[in-house]
This record gives structure tokens, sequence and C-alpha cells, in this order.
């Protein structure tokens, strides 16, 4: 018999597999398809396009949609949804929530967040398995209190540039606050993640930050794009060009600044030079998150390479402005339309405070327990990441329901949130709901605005801190009337929950 040449052989075995892959492919998409059937769902339901058809195009009209679609199936424990050929469970009960969250097994994040892994990489964020253990492990000690207490004093001195340049707005009428506030809240993250002043709230057109903001849009936008998911069609007819060129931005930026802080480090001359000036001193002693990961090691005694330490500080940037930045508006929101609540906080500052103009220390945050309430209530209403998703690595049942391997569970805070069995009226502010009297016999998944179990949010402490900084210096000095009705709003769910033509406030100098 004549043999095959050697060429015809691979690629009648190439072929082979290439086939075996599409049958298993193909196969385990049917079978979670008459698996996930039973679940209550949206209609209609399309092979492989899934419900893609259903969704609008804009992000205020998408979320709304999607919380309109939760609030049907209030009495159900769980959704079903297809997203393109992806299947998703929707979890918006703290019953379901907590059978996901509380979970050692379900920890990889949905595949959504593939699309931030140019970016981010496999930083603590996006990573999975041994190395996201093995980073929190090494990342945790840097939010110890006394870290976080070093911190304290960027807090306040960026807070007072806010607070100057809205001297120039009092009595002035209506302005959108939310930029600002953004602005400032990205000063703050970027000189304790990278001990590097940005100057956002006075240069807002720097090629860095124009980047962040860029790369932030592209990414949700893409994410709602199945038909954009293959990297080469995002490259060939998508914003590919644009989102490479955001992206060359903020990893020179970040690189650079890495590069210089490990020569900082490194060179004794530049340390003893420090000593003999006492400000520098004083920055030399706090240390900012970046020079905490260039002095760590992980337990074999390695320390991490560059790419690693440049995946965590792009990471802290991405999730430590805009979330915080957001829960400082919605508060801000909630306080200037509810006099009452305004005239509790208040009274607690001056109780606090007096008529003083000190910085917060830590002892004051202590002390602002109403302030406290008010910032949990308002990250119940408006909770800064409205969705977030996981991966489900293993079967299992959720609500009674089995769920294969490999679904995605989306989980919807803003509508978790609003449930009335733990929320009575859950439209109304109320603060109060926060005391101690009043909360400790809470569902700890009823209320999850920095998700919950093992894979929590790591830095909430350092965004609780810097949120009561912020609302504590503003309100200190100012008194905030809020400008807009709830229905003006106009709410878009994207990677933050943020109001589609901001939060328009009118400030007054407080009577003394």
């Amino acid at each position: 018999m004549e043999e095959l040449p050697l060429g015809a052989v691979f690629s009648a075995v190439f072929l082979t597999l290439l086939a075996a892959l599409a049958f298993h492919l193909f196969g385990d998409y049917v079978r979670q398809w008459n698996t996930l059937k039973r679940i209550p769902g949206l209609s209609p339901t399309y092979p492989i396009l899934g419900n893609a058809l259903l969704f609008k195009p804009s992000g205020e009209d998408f979320f709304l949609q999607l919380i309109e679609f939760t609030t049907k199936c209030r009495d159900e424990p769980l959704m079903r949804m297809w997203i393109g050929p992806l299947p998703f469970i929707v979890l918006f009960r703290a019953e379901t929530v907590e059978m996901i969250l509380r979970s050692s097994k379900h920890l990889d994040k949905s595949y959504a967040y593939k699309f931030l892994h140019p970016w981010l990489g496999t930083g603590l964020l996006t990573s999975t398995g041994n190395k996201w253990r093995a980073r929190r492990k090494l990342i945790t000690p840097t939010f110890h209190f006394t870290i976080l207490t070093e911190f304290l004093e960027v807090m306040n001195e960026q807070s007072n540039v806010l607070l100057e340049k809205w001297e120039k707005k009092v009595g002035k009428g209506p302005f959108n606050c939310f930029n600002d506030i953004t602005l400032c809240a990205l000063d703050v993250i970027c000189e304790t993640a990278m001990a590097k002043k940005v100057y956002a709230q006075s240069n807002s057109d720097s090629e860095y930050i124009l980047a962040i903001y860029k790369m932030s849009d592209l990414v949700h936008r893409r994410q709602k794009m199945p038909w954009f998911w293959p990297d080469f069609l995002f490259n060939m007819f998508g914003e590919g060009r644009e989102h490479d060129k955001a992206l060359k931005a903020l990893h020179a930026f970040t690189e650079k600044v890495i590069a210089e802080r490990f020569c900082k480090t490194e060179d004794p001359e530049e340390v003893n030079h420090s000593d003999s000036d006492s400000s520098s001193l004083r920055k030399i002693k706090r240390k900012a998150f970046l020079d905490l990961l260039l002095s760590a090691v992980d337990e074999n005694g390695n320390k991490l390479s560059q790419q690693d330490i440049r995946e965590e500080v792009d990471t802290f940037i991405f999730e430590g402005h805009d979330t915080t930045a957001a829960a400082i508006n919605w508060a801000l929101y909630l306080l200037g339309s509810h006099p009452d609540a305004l005239k509790k906080v208040h009274e607690e500052l001056d109780d606090v405070f007096g008529n003083s103009d000190r910085p917060a220390t830590m002892d004051d945050l202590k002390k602002l327990q109403f302030l406290h309430c008010v910032i949990k209530e308002s990250l119940r209403l408006f909770p800064s990441v409205p969705v977030f998703g996981r991966t489900l690595l293993e079967e299992c049942y959720v609500g009674g329901f089995k769920i294969p391997k490999g679904v995605n569970a989306m989980i919807i805070p803003y509508a978790l949130h609003r449930d009335p069995r733990y929320f009575p009226d859950p439209e109304e502010f109320r603060p109060e709901r926060f005391l101690p009297e009043n909360s400790t016999k809470m569902n700890p998944y009823a209320f999850i605005p920095f998700s919950a179990g093992v894979r929590n949010c790591i830095g909430q402490k350092y965004a609780i801190m810097e949120e009561k900084v912020m609302l504590s210096s503003i309100l200190r000095r100012f008194h905030v009337e809020a400008k807009q009705s709830r229905d003006e709003l106009h709410i878009v769910g994207e990677l933050i929950l943020r109001p589609q033509s901001g939060i328009w406030i009118e400030l007054h100098h407080r009577a003394q």
C-alpha cells in the first residue's frame, strides 16, 4: 500500500482534532441550553444569538432593561439570560448570591473580565486560581491600618485642592460636581498608589488621564457587543486602533513611574540626600502602594517582576478612583436632596471638629458614625459597581436549579439592595437602616457594595476612609443643595453606576 505524504497525515490529524473540538464545544453548548431552559428567563432566546437582539445599545437603556427584568422576576430565586452563545444566571436575592460568593470554588471572574486583560494583565482583579491566592496573600498586608493612616495625609491635601476650586462656585448657581470629584479621587489614588502627583484637578487634559477614561469606555462597550469579542474582528472592524493607542499611553506612564521609583529605592545617595530635608524625609517615610510592592516577597522569597508590579498598580488605579468618586457623588446628591439627613451630618461634624478647619484624623473618622450610615445607605441605593460576574467552575445547584459547569453568574447589587424583605420601602433614603441596632439581623449577603466572601474587595477600608475624608471636608465648609429629581438622573450602569448628565448641586457657605 502506498504511504501518504507526511504533510497529508498532519493535515488529517489536525482536521480530526479540530472536528473533535468543535463537536465537544457544540456538545457543551447543547447540554447547557437543555439544562438552563428550566430556569425562568428572557424571551425570545435564539440559538447562538441568545437574547442579544433584545438588548438596547445605550448604557442607560441596557441597564434599565436589566433592572426591569429582575423586577419582573423578583419572586423567582434567579433568572436565565444568554448574551450571544454565553449562558448567564442572574442573581438578585441574598440567598442565591450567598451560595456563589461564600464558595471557595467559584472564584474566577466571568468571561467579560477578559477584556480588561490587555490593560490590567492578570492582577488581583482578573487573576484566577493559585496566582490569585498567592497575590491576595502578598498584597493584603499593604492595606494594614498603619499603612492606611499614612494615606490620610494625601486624602486631606487633595480634598483641600477641591475645596479651593469650589470656593469660586459658591453662590454662583448649579454646577456639575461629578467630574471634579472624580479628578480629586484620581489625584488621591495616583499619589497613594505610585507616589506620583498627576495634578488631575488642574490638568484634566493630560494624556494619561484621557487614556484612563478612553480605555474604561472601550472595555465596557466591547463587553456588550459579542460580535467584537474576537480580537481580530475588534481590531479590524471595531475600535482596536484607539484601544491600542490608549493602552500604550497607560502602560508607558506606569512603567516610567515604576522605573523611577525603583531607582530611588536602590540609590543610597537619594535616601541620604532626603534625610537632610524634613519635608522629603516625611514623604520617604510615607510609602506608596508601589513602594510596598517593590519590597514585597512571596512565600518562596521571590520578588515581583516589573510586569507583576505594573499589573497591580494599574489595577489599583482602575478600581480605586472611579468607584470611590461615584460613591461620594451619590452621597452628596442624596444629602443635598434630604435636608434633615444633611442637618444631622452637619451636627455630627460640628461635634467632632467644632469650628476648626484642621485635617481629619483617624480618631475623627471613627466618630463620624452617622456619616458612615449615610455612605452605606448611598451605596445601597447606588452601588458603585452595579453588576459583577463569576464563572462557575463546577456543576452546582442554585435556588433549586441545576447549573452546569462553565455558566457565568451575573450578580446585580443594584437589584439585590432593593429587596423589600431586608429593606422596607427600598427606594427611600434612610441612613438609620445601618445603625448597629437596626442592622445586626440583616443577611450579610443582602448588602454587598464591595462584594462578599473570599474574594471581597481588598480596598474597601481604603475606600470608606477616602469617602469620609472628602465628604467631611466638603460638608464642614459648605451647605449642599441637589438640583435634580431622581427621574432626571438617567442612571447608566456601565463599569460604574453613574448619572448620564452628572450630579448638579448648588453650594453655599455654612452659617457659623
